[in-house]
């Protein structure tokens, strides 16, 4: 079953919900086991959690790790189809495409003995609690590593940074009145507008940086008014923030708070990734990556669970493989870039060894 066969496979299972994650955890422990690859499951919060190890029994390690769940699709969008180079279903970039190459690959790298390979897969990536993740729970078990890669979509490149999140929930307050007089009132929903306009214009949301061009800021969900006949005297809404590495997430927080008539409160955070770009795994990788003369290029815009490997001192990175509309009605993925995808990450992995003995580093 080839990168793209085994993507299709994927996509038929809809994993934004529990029994779709159950299936689709026990198809690809399954696929991994019928290739003689020991497959160790768990379950972390509720959910299924894999890990597989192949190639050498010690040294430079490397993790391939990518999520099962997607968001929420329509039940058509789990039906994969093929319109001349794109596979569109729901998680064809994201990121089904690459957990597909990131297990064709496992399966190729078994065999070598120079580097040792963790796959690692989760099923809760998608999940709005950011509290101890299912990738968190790996590390803690040791698949860890001295590098990762995480199948986030790319378009081939190399994501050295992605943006920190911090998700607030701001309490707006007003007035009441009666709904033939708002002139009385001071209306709460019109003033919740007026404080997420004022976010967009405070000095850290026009900064920018080499990787990006500015923060990104979402008014994601507006809860106000409890009567048509009333002026609203209160309203919440909830904001998502993606701030730039070296931006500071608690004086964003503190500015925020500072607007009138507001309480803000933090729903859930993440720290921006950043990977020094000459950093000896990463430049193998790039001369893997034969599709692009300059692969080291990309600033993720979206967060993902390379912070949790990141936090625990291993530095990681995104790269999956080319396609468009995560998240959107007609996501799909590119097919030629499926087996690109898989063929460098097998290349990177050989590489791994040469480029370690150039910088004349040892891992243990």
């Amino acid at each position: 079953m080839d990168e793209r066969a085994l993507c299709e496979r994927l996509i038929t299972y809809d994993t934004s919900a529990a029994e779709g994650i159950q299936s689709a955890a026990g198809f690809v422990k399954g696929w991994l086991e019928a290739r003689d690859i020991d497959v160790r499951s768990g379950v972390h919060k509720g959910r299924p959690v894999l890990a597989a190890t192949v190639g050498a029994a010690s040294g430079p390690t490397v993790v391939l790790h990518g999520h099962l769940d997607v968001v929420p699709g329509r039940a058509e969008q789990f039906q994969p189809r093929v319109e001349g180079d794109r596979l569109i279903g729901r998680g064809a970039y994201d990121m089904k495409g690459g957990l597909a190459g990131m297990m064709c690959a496992t399966r190729d790298l078994a065999s070598q003995s120079d580097v040792r390979v963790h796959f690692a897969c989760v099923s809760d990536e998608e999940n709005d609690d950011d509290s101890d993740k299912g990738s968190d729970w790996l590390i803690s078990r040791g698949y860890g590593g001295n590098f990762a890669v995480t199948g986030e979509p790319t378009d081939l490149k190399i994501g050295v940074q992605a943006k920190g999140v911090v998700a607030v929930r701001i309490e707006v307050q007003g007035k009441a009145a009666h709904g033939s007089t708002p002139w009385l009132g001071d209306n709460a929903v019109l003033k919740a507008v007026d404080v997420f306009r004022q976010i967009e214009s405070l000095p850290f949301a026009r900064e920018s940086s080499d990787l990006f061009d500015r923060p990104s800021i979402n008014l994601g969900r507006v809860l106000g008014g409890d009567a048509l006949n009333k002026v609203p005297d209160s309203c919440v809404i909830d904001v998502d923030i993606r701030y730039l590495p070296g931006q500071d997430r608690d004086e964003i927080v503190a500015a925020i708070d500072a607007l009138p008539d507001t309480h803000v409160a933090v729903l859930f955070e993440r720290n921006p990734a950043i990977v020094e770009p000459d950093d000896p795994f990463v430049r193998a990788l790039a001369d893997a990556v034969r599709e692009d003369s300059d692969p080291v290029s990309v600033g993720r815009d979206g967060a993902s669970d390379a912070v949790s490997f990141q936090n625990a001192g291993v530095p990681a990175v995104e790269f999956g493989p080319t396609g468009d509309g995560h998240h959107g009605p007609e996501e799909w993925v590119s097919i030629a870039s499926l087996e690109s995808y898989r063929r460098s990450l097998v290349d990177f992995v050989h590489l791994v060894p040469k480029a370690l003995g150039a910088t004349r580093l040892r891992i243990a």
